[in-house]
């Protein structure tokens, strides 16, 4: 998990923004093998022009803190997918609500070099991180 800090930084030290798009494709390149039973329906993000899938999970060690798993068929997009993923898991839902899209998109000046069709995306693809956030904390309200 890193800081949307650290992530500001790798970046300003990768340069230009070929660097950057080959940092981002890496990162997807890297995120774990989503299981293809969670690629349903329910777990698609529904809004993105690309195929892309997010699903949350309860972290094993730690059940109040949030875990993704997730996975896109085009290359930028997953690297943007595993960024988010990264900001956001290990984290509690509290948390995750409170991640600002806008903020992330400005300081990584993605919002410069992604096509407004994919702003769309990325922002369903966050608002559909924090339901399953929100529905996991309130699954865990009810274990005792």
């Amino acid at each position: 998990m890193n800081s949307l800090d650290e992530i500001v930084d790798i970046f300003e030290l990768l340069g230009d923004w070929d660097q950057r798009y080959e940092y981002l494709i890496e990162l997807g390149e890297n995120l774990p093998v989503m299981p293809d039973e969670l690629k349903t329906e329910n777990n698609r993000v529904k809004a993105c022009m690309s195929k892309v899938w997010i699903s949350a999970y309860p972290d094993p060690e730690n059940a109040k803190l949030v875990r993704f798993h997730g996975d896109c068929d085009t290359s930028i997009i997953k690297g943007v997918l595993a960024l988010l993923i990264d900001l956001a898991g290990g984290r509690p839902a509290a948390e995750i609500e409170k991640l600002d899209l806008d903020e992330i998109f400005a300081r990584l000046n993605l919002d410069e070099h992604l096509s407004p069709n994919r702003h769309v995306g990325v922002y369903a693809l966050v608002e559909l991180m924090k339901q399953q956030a929100r529905k996991l904390d309130r699954s865990s309200l009810h274990v005792a």
